[in-house]
């Protein structure tokens, strides 16, 4: 009996451990991306307190209510659904005439209050990039070091110790700009821009060895290394800004190919495929390497706030491409006008949301998420 009731008990912890090795990467995820809405939330939050604009509610996630609280004149709450949250203002969105509306304050403080959000989440991403850094042995630059045996590029004049400043017309930051760049084109022949010894060069049609992966499309072969430098305070702070400009460019980019069709809808992931990405990729950090689950969550949290930027009704871009408007022209736009506008835009927006999170479910039914 007692050696039943052992072994019973082993398998009932090491059924727990294995449910928990699951669970806890879910959990994380879901906390950092309530930790990214919530750096948004509190961007908006701090400055209109400190421009004294009246706050009535401050919710982190969507939905029913789980914990609310009221003190002074903002009720704060914690909602079931972590796929947002907002920061209800007097007089944002109807007229009020209390002294705290929002849009009783002059135009450039409603400005900072709403782009406050996004600038947060940018420097949220900074700082993760930051401290990626400072966990690498080196830190890779867009110097060429070496050439690997057979290499092809050696041959249509890149040479070693060339600094690439430009691919196919686009200006190179920091070695995360040759692997998206390069992995952008379609037949492995390059336009490349280098400094060499202080002197640019224009190097056309470099061809690099192309292979066809097993799903049947065709990846370029990188057949150099790049000079690693080792991190330290100057670098790491330079490198850590010229990453995050990388980033925030792949975010752009990829924008424009969803718009232009290069991606398709099936391509978007909602809240529920970006916790599904960051519980894989964090599962796998521990094992290997941290760098990828950091990468992952600099690119959402930069993604986020430049997605707010854009200038599309309901989003913060959307209230201050207005807002520059009344800047402009001395004169607000009829406030009735605009608060359609950004319904319609919210609408649109939402059902967007449910569109991509059904997608997300799908896959996740299909075993495609984790």
């Amino acid at each position: 009996m007692r050696c039943r009731v052992s072994i019973d008990m082993s398998e009932f912890f090491s059924t727990v451990a294995v449910g928990w090795g699951k669970v806890w990467p879910i959990l994380f995820a879901i906390f950092f991306f309530g930790v990214i809405i919530m750096s948004h939330e509190l961007g908006h939050f701090t400055f209109a307190k400190l421009f004294k604009v009246k706050v009535n509610k401050f919710a982190i996630g969507m939905g029913p209510k789980l914990f609310k609280k009221k003190k002074g004149d903002t009720e704060y709450s914690l909602r079931l659904f972590p796929i947002g949250g907002f920061v209800a203002m007097e007089g944002e969105d109807d007229d009020s005439e209390d002294e705290g509306a929002f849009s009783k304050k002059k135009v450039w403080q409603r400005i900072i209050i709403v782009a406050a959000g996004a600038i947060v989440n940018l420097i949220l991403g900074l700082l993760i990039v930051i401290f990626m850094l400072t966990q690498e042995n080196l830190i890779g630059t867009p110097r060429v070091n070496q050439f690997y045996e057979e290499a092809t590029t050696v041959n249509y004049g890149l040479q070693e110790g060339d600094i690439i400043k430009e691919i196919n017309g686009r200006k190179v930051f920091s070695s995360y700009d040759l692997s998206f760049l390069l992995s952008r084109d379609k037949d492995g022949t390059v336009d490349f821009v280098v400094d060499r010894n202080g002197e640019e060069k224009a190097l056309s049609g470099v061809r690099f060895q192309t292979a066809e992966l097993e799903d049947g499309t065709t990846t370029m072969v990188f057949d150099f290394s790049v000079v690693g430098i080792e991190p330290s305070f100057t670098s790491v702070i330079k490198y850590g800004f010229l990453e995050s400009i990388s980033i925030g460019r792949i975010v752009w980019i990829s924008f424009f190919d969803l718009i232009t069709g290069t991606y398709g809808f099936s391509d978007l992931s909602g809240p529920i495929g970006t916790v599904g990405y960051i519980a894989e990729i964090t599962q796998e950090a521990v094992k290997t390497d941290i760098t990828p689950m950091l990468m992952i969550l600099a690119l959402i949290s930069i993604n986020i706030g430049i997605f707010n930027l854009l200038p599309v009704p309901a989003l913060d871009g959307g209230r201050l491409f207005f807002l520059f408007i009344e800047l402009i022209f001395r004169k607000p736009i009829n406030r009735k006008y605009e608060g359609w506008i950004h319904a319609v835009g919210l609408v649109l927006l939402m059902l967007l949301m449910v569109a991509i999170s059904f997608s997300d479910i799908t896959k996740l039914v299909r075993g495609e998420l984790f």
